[in-house]
């Protein structure tokens, strides 16, 4: 009796924690938005579609992983003079440098449902470690897709220059800000 019930025990406690989940970044809903100063007078802003994986661990979120990847040219301003300034050797040199990644490596819980979440960027051959503070936005059963959907915000600010986009100091700031919403559906 005493074996079945250490059994049983056992047995409960390890279907009781849900494994990691993973799912796939959408790029039809995640973006990544630049928001930069221009002359002082404004800030100007473009955005690029993301894709990826997510490691999503519901019951230790500090183990949850992402790994993110842009696609440079994919830059989306408003304005395609800009879009082909911004991709020439002034600022992203996307022959030389086509896309920007991001890869996570620790994952602080700083509330309910937000974390910071610290990882590699290599932007214009230039590996950085940056920090995003992370908010759940929801998860649940997307309405549209019938699939398991996880929603995120994030934000954070990098210096243009650490990535060597030192091009018109007189004329951008230095600080870019990154805001990112992003929506990644449970892979099947």
């Amino acid at each position: 009796m005493k074996r079945i019930l250490i059994g049983l025990l056992f047995s409960f406690a390890a279907t009781s924690f849900a494994a990691p989940k993973t799912y796939q970044l959408d790029p039809s809903h995640t973006f990544v938005q630049y928001e930069i100063k221009h002359f002082g007078y404004s800030y100007q802003s473009g955005k690029w579609p993301a894709e990826g994986t997510l490691i999503l661990d519901e019951e230790k979120p500090e183990n949850s992983k992402v790994d993110a990847t842009i696609k440079i040219s994919s830059l989306v301003s408003g304005i395609d003079k800009l879009n082909e300034h911004l991709e020439g050797k002034d600022f992203f040199d996307i022959a030389n440098y086509p896309i920007a990644t991001f890869k996570s490596d620790k994952v602080v819980v700083t509330g309910k449902d937000t974390a910071n979440v610290t990882g590699t960027l290599d932007l214009h051959g230039i590996k950085k470690s940056v920090t995003l503070q992370v908010k759940l936005n929801k998860l649940g059963t997307n309405p549209m897709t019938n699939k398991m959907t996880a929603g995120f915000a994030a934000d954070t600010q990098i210096n243009r220059a650490d990535f060597g986009m030192n091009a018109f100091p007189q004329a951008l700031g230095n600080e870019v800000k990154l805001i990112i919403s992003a929506e990644a559906n449970l892979a099947q």
